[in-house]
């Protein structure tokens, strides 16, 4: 798959579910649900060790019907293996030239975390498909988007944190380009999951007409 496509599907879809699972089988019970429910984008985060492990077998299991990225990069080496892994996106934290260089490379989207508008644009000179809007959505909201949007209309955000139900309308209102969502997408049965993608994926294409 082509860097563009990735973007592309990132942003037609408008939600990533941000999963954080010690076991490959639970990884694939969220997924499952979040595809029942029209979520078809999974980051997953390397703050624990089988990250790369769970990569290539939802992978090997869902092929294309699942865009499955890494979480938590913090660093190239880091970056690297999970690309080999068979991640499709990176993001992270924090912003790194580092792990910039790599996807790069690989021609790999990019979304490092930036708190003010210089990081959000070195980012950007460097290569990023987005920037993740962290910790700053926490605090902010969805009235951040249009903060950073009037003088930076170009800027492509990724919302992370104080994301939910009741405000997801306002931040795709907003412009927000996707946003990242975790427990709703990945805590409770896989029909749990999947009834609350479905709500997710109705409010972003409601708010998106």
């Amino acid at each position: 798959m082509l860097k563009p496509d990735i973007e592309k599907r990132i942003i037609n879809t408008g939600v990533m579910a941000i999963v954080r699972t010690e076991t490959v089988e639970r990884a694939t019970e969220i997924a499952e649900g979040c595809l029942e429910g029209g979520v078809d984008v999974l980051e997953i985060s390397y703050t624990l060790s089988n990250a790369g492990e769970v990569i290539k077998a939802l992978n090997d299991r869902f092929k294309n019907k699942l865009l499955v990225g890494a979480g938590t990069v913090l660093d190239g080496e880091t970056a690297r293996l999970a690309i080999l892994a068979g991640a499709k996106f990176i993001i992270a934290p924090n912003l790194s030239k580092e792990v910039a260089v790599v996807c790069n490379r690989y021609r790999i989207p990019y979304a490092p975390g930036c708190a003010t508008v210089t990081e959000m644009v070195q980012a950007l000179e460097l290569g990023a498909s987005f920037v993740k809007a962290f910790p700053l959505s926490n605090f902010y909201g969805p009235s951040l988007v249009p903060v950073i949007k009037t003088p930076l209309p170009y800027m492509p955000i990724l919302a992370s944190g104080g994301v939910t139900l009741d405000n997801l309308g306002d931040w795709i209102r907003n412009g927000v380009d996707s946003v990242g969502v975790g427990g709703l997408l990945t805590k409770g049965s896989k029909a749990d999951i999947a009834t609350n993608a479905r709500k997710i994926t109705d409010i972003i294409r409601d708010a998106r007409a």
